[in-house]
């Protein structure tokens, strides 16, 4: 049996790459492992070798120590791979299969897995609706920043690619399938982008400059791209887009009308999360910022994507409210504007298989827009470190250097 190497969180500020276990089909006690799951046999699942595996702002929170996660927590929730290994229960997935990895984690038996709300799975963490590899209180799945993983219900929720040679002609592509693409199309598609839709997005980090690109495939005429770092900006340029500066210009409902001629737009995103700033040169976190500012500059009955991510518990927070999930947002103004707004983790399986298809026929060009970068395992680091200082890059892990 072969060895195993994997990123895990090492304390505020620090991640390891370290020696761990070859994955089995039983979910072990580990770090950050519900006690109620430990011991769970999945042999309705299968071992990947994993192909690539990416860096994620959401795995950034933990990173710098903004969650409860545990030291030790293996990382990683964005997994492509190939099976090695199926669970007796496993029927249609086969050994050799190239295979997108879905970062919710669903069971397909639920109520909401039948109404296509992988999101919330109700049988997969014992806390609460809702799991993902690698990421704290989500039920101690064991993350794929690693040479090898187990995914879990592989039947049900597996991507398989058509053909293995073209998969790995679009492979920095196609490993954005587990989660920014899809999350930033959700972002874009729950905000109601449509033929001719203005649309601002907030935040040009991967999962922002994945929804902008996102609403270009949905039409929209102009799509404007907010953020503090010119860098990110530049790359949202890259591929069409308008942008506005907010640490120089800190009036965005002004810096829309000069772009658009008024200072509204039809549909906006919020790709940032809980922890936002304010704008403008001298301005310090603020998490209700961008909640409060899309609903400022979003016309009345338009539509708000919160693909962002906002946790129940942030113990760096800049207050007690904010420490318990608690933000100072204008919800009476939204609500006299008659606005839509849709949060929460995005259901993967709804848009993966046709973001798979516009790539793979080359309608989307993801892997550009977000400029992806392959890092081997012991950079990831390294990697962690760059995204943290706010590069214009998606790092993209090679665990077994074969890209």
């Amino acid at each position: 049996m072969p060895g195993n190497r994997a990123v895990a969180y090492a304390g505020a500020g620090k991640v390891e790459v370290k020696d761990t276990d070859f994955p089995e089909l039983i979910l072990r006690d580990g770090p950050g492992v519900n006690p109620l799951n430990v011991g769970r046999k999945c042999e309705h699942g299968v071992i990947l070798k994993v192909i690539t595996t990416n860096i994620c702002g959401s795995d950034q929170h933990m990173v710098r120590g903004r969650t409860t996660a545990p030291e030790g927590l293996v990382l990683g929730h964005e997994i492509t791979g190939e099976v090695m290994e199926t669970g007796r229960d496993v029927e249609f997935i086969k050994k050799g299969d190239m295979v997108s990895v879905p970062f919710n984690i669903a069971c397909g038996r639920c109520q909401q897995c039948r109404e296509q709300n992988t999101h919330v799975c109700l049988n997969v963490n014992p806390d609460r609706p809702g799991s993902a590899y690698g990421y704290v209180d989500m039920g101690g799945w064991v993350g794929g920043q690693s040479e090898y993983v187990m995914v879990p219900y592989a039947d049900f929720q597996l991507l398989k690619f058509p053909d293995k040679d073209q998969a790995m002609e679009k492979i920095l592509d196609l490993t954005m399938l587990s989660d920014i693409f899809p999350t930033g199309f959700h972002g874009a598609y729950s905000a109601g982008v449509k033929p001719g839709s203005t649309v601002y997005v907030a935040g040009a980090g991967p999962v922002g400059l994945a929804a902008a690109h996102s609403a270009q495939l949905l039409g929209a005429s102009v799509v404007i791209v907010g953020d503090l770092i010119q860098e990110r900006l530049e790359q949202a340029k890259s591929f069409g887009c308008e942008t506005v500066n907010l640490r120089v210009h800190d009036d965005l409902g002004e810096q829309i009308e000069q772009i658009l001629g008024v200072p509204e737009v039809d549909c906006a995103i919020d790709a940032v999360g809980f922890e936002a700033s304010g704008h403008g040169q001298e301005a310090t976190e603020a998490p209700a910022t961008v909640l409060n500012s899309i609903m400022g500059v979003t016309r009345a009955a338009g539509q708000l994507g919160i693909p962002g991510l906002y946790v129940t518990e942030d113990p760096g927070a800049v207050d007690e409210a904010a420490k318990k999930g608690s933000l100072s947002i204008r919800f009476g103004l939204g609500w006299a504007k008659a606005h839509t707004f849709v949060t929460g983790q995005t259901p993967v399986m709804k848009y993966h298989r046709s973001l798979m298809n516009s790539i793979l026929h080359g309608k989307a060009n993801i892997a550009k827009a977000v400029n992806a970068t392959v890092i081997s395992l012991d950079k990831a680091p390294q990697g962690y470190e760059e995204f943290d200082s706010g590069v214009a890059k998606k790092f993209v892990i090679d665990p077994h250097g074969v890209l």
